[in-house]
């Protein structure tokens, strides 16, 4: 048996078992959406960084830096930069409201079905995108390992997933981020101490090797023509950086903890996670450049990666560390995948379950035994759909997409998420106008750009000419928030008799 194929079963043996000790105590909606609110700050935080650090952070940031070398850093801060934020603006506030979803935070403040719809359709939007980027990992991932048909490697993970979610709930889910943010920090430091070995653990002879093996020489440590416009870096930087505050699965997590106090730890500690992950990344990405770059052995005919970009990092461990640590990681990244599909999916099935049918449809007259059965049928749903959308998007890197992504979440989500939690004035026309537009127009920017009308569809130059929307789509929903409420009646009133 190979080493890759033994670490992926003794995996899924462990989480599996997980799943059937948490599926015990998993007894009402409370513990199936937020583990009962019992989670210590600390693993919340380690639970937090699992589910940020997804295939986009490990395989895809690696691949970018093989492919465009600085462009990676630039997706690294820009993320890293919204974890203060969340911590400053949004995680105390969103647990001290004790709710189960972002849906719920606004029907805490408006009593409107049509806002409860906006946001649920939001969430979905986001979730679901988000999901695409996941199992294309996934699927070029088992895809190299084993040889399997894409189609069939998305097809296991999905079904993983749908058992990890229907059966064990956020508790579940909890303890498989946790395992899989462990193992992956000792997949980095494993990695890229290899690296350094092989330069007598001097980042500077790395540097030097890597820009003496690209095309690019040392270009490779600026931006690349693709960032060259200022116009797109700051909009990259926008989606990035408040797209995290947008992101279903991760708000969902500061209702797991008992109190502010922890939710801010929870936060914290996140935020110090990531960072030393993505500085252990600088060290991979470039290893990848320096070492596997110049090997003919990991080319195909037409000198294009085997596998594609996303395998560079595989392709490194088998390079400084043999099957073994191939195998090793491998694993890791295929615990990755596994581990944020399930956080997005329990996300996607809570907004289907609780607030579109418990909260929209049924108006909160619904048995929980009855929102729970649809809660899994929804999980099953969403797994499906990734899996066939994610067969669009085969050929794309996973990195780019996790920024379409969050372009997606800071359009739709944060701004009527901050300005519900901030502004006084606002209404519920002015938090449905603000959600509303801003989703609208991520989408259609999106699917006009040049990632999806161009790179997918192939339909020659894209009528919006930016690929990441995020400047432009942002302000709109904020505006559209603000024209909202301006021009409320019940505003007005209310304006009028204060």
């Amino acid at each position: 048996m190979s080493p890759a194929l033994l670490f992926f079963l003794l995996f899924v043996v462990m989480t599996l078992s997980i799943t059937a000790w948490a599926a015990r105590r998993t007894r009402s909606a409370g513990d199936f959406y937020t583990a009962g609110g019992r989670v210590p700050g600390w693993q919340n935080g380690l639970a937090l960084a699992g589910d940020y650090l997804s295939a986009a952070a490990f395989l895809g940031a690696a691949g970018m830096y093989f492919g465009q070398g600085y462009d990676s850093l630039v997706y690294a801060v820009g993320t890293l930069a919204g974890w203060p934020l969340l911590l400053l603006l949004l995680a105390e506030k969103l647990r001290a409201l004790g709710r189960y979803t972002v849906a719920d935070v606004l029907a805490s403040r408006f009593d409107d079905t049509g806002l409860r719809l906006t946001s649920t359709g939001s969430a979905l939007a986001v979730t679901l995108f988000y999901l695409i980027v996941q199992m294309v990992g996934a699927g070029k991932l088992v895809e190299l390992l084993f040889g399997l048909p894409y189609l069939l490697s998305v097809l296991i993970v999905g079904g993983l997933m749908v058992v990890y979610v229907s059966v064990g709930g956020m508790l579940a889910t909890t303890w498989v981020q946790m395992i899989k943010a462990t193992l992956m920090f000792a997949c980095a430091l494993g990695l890229g101490m290899g690296v350094l070995a092989q330069f007598d653990h001097s980042p500077a002879a790395l540097f030097k090797a890597a820009a003496a093996a690209h095309p690019a020489g040392s270009a490779l440590f600026l931006p690349s023509p693709a960032l060259s416009d200022p116009v797109e870096v700051l909009s990259l930087g926008v989606g990035l950086t408040l797209g995290l505050l947008g992101l279903p699965h991760v708000l969902m997590r500061f209702f797991t903890v008992r109190d502010a106090r922890a939710a801010r730890q929870s936060a914290a500690w996140a935020t110090l996670l990531v960072a030393l992950f993505f500085a252990l990344n600088i060290v991979i990405g470039y290893g990848a450049v320096a070492l596997v770059g110049p090997e003919p052995a990991f080319h195909d005919a037409t000198g294009k990666l085997v596998g594609g970009g996303n395998m560079a990092a595989i392709h490194l461990a088998g390079l400084v560390g043999g099957e073994g640590l191939k195998g090793f990681v491998s694993a890791v990244a295929f615990a990755t995948i596994l581990a944020v599909v399930a956080g997005l999916t329990m996300a996607g099935a809570s907004a289907v379950s609780h607030d579109l049918y418990a909260g929209w449809l049924r108006r909160g007259r619904v048995d929980e035994k009855r929102e729970l059965a649809v809660s899994r049928a929804a999980t099953l749903g969403l797994g499906l759909m990734a899996i066939a959308l994610s067969t669009l998007f085969q050929n794309q890197n996973i990195a780019f997409l996790m920024g379409l992504a969050f372009a997606l979440a800071a359009s739709a989500n944060f701004p009527v998420l901050v300005l519900t939690l901030f502004w006084k004035r606002l209404t519920a026309r002015g938090a449905r106008w603000g959600a509303l537009s801003g989703i609208l127009a991520a989408l259609a920017a999106i699917l006009t750009g040049p990632a999806v009308w161009t790179g997918v569809l192939a339909l020659g130059p894209a009528p919006f000419p930016y690929a990441n929307p995020a400047l432009c789509t942002v302000p709109l929903a904020f505006a559209a928030a603000w024209l909202g409420t301006l021009t409320d009646p019940t505003a007005k009133r209310a304006l009028a008799q204060s």
